[in-house]
């Protein structure tokens, strides 16, 4: 039992350490998006990632990531399983993957709005969110354009020191 909660820890441990391929100062642990990993009873290692979003470009390449790191850990049988239910949401990014955005001068999302179990409601007003400034802490920022680097984050620009930086975006 020692040795299968072991190799259970060793294959959580590489799984959690992959690196998110378009944000990379964070883990997939810390955007949330690593959902689970358990030892099959044919020793298969099944790890659960869960995408920001279903149509996520960066998915293939953090499920290869993830096989490679596992297999690296010592396990011959591997599979990566996408997991779109429940959705993700980005009330999953971690304390520390919140901290680590800032430090990168990226604003880490608020809370997501609300809803009740059921479908996600269809807003056709876009929601407006009021990102503090990551260099500066000031919160008088204005939105330059909905959509940044990628298409989770949008690009802003702090009235108070001027300087341009990403918001990841509320989901």
């Amino acid at each position: 039992m020692v040795a299968v909660t072991e190799n259970l820890e060793r294959a959580r441990t590489a799984a959690a350490a992959v690196n998110d391929p378009e944000l990379p100062m964070l883990t997939l642990h810390d955007l949330g998006i690593l959902r689970g990993v358990r030892i099959e009873e044919d020793g298969t290692v099944t790890v659960r990632i869960t995408p920001t979003y279903s149509g996520c470009p960066a998915l293939a390449e953090m499920r290869a990531d993830v096989y490679r790191a596992v297999r690296a850990a010592g396990f011959d049988r591997v599979e990566v399983r996408t997991e779109l239910s429940p959705a993700w949401t980005s009330d999953w990014i971690t304390e520390e993957g919140r901290r680590k955005l800032t430090e990168h001068g990226i604003s880490p999302p608020g809370r997501a709005p609300a809803r009740a179990d059921g479908p996600v409601p269809l807003v056709l007003l876009p929601t407006r969110t009021a990102p503090r400034c990551p260099r500066c802490g000031a919160a008088e920022t204005e939105e330059l354009s909905r959509f940044g680097a990628t298409s989770c984050k949008s690009l802003h620009r702090c009235r108070s020191c001027l300087e341009p930086f990403e918001h990841v975006k509320e989901i």
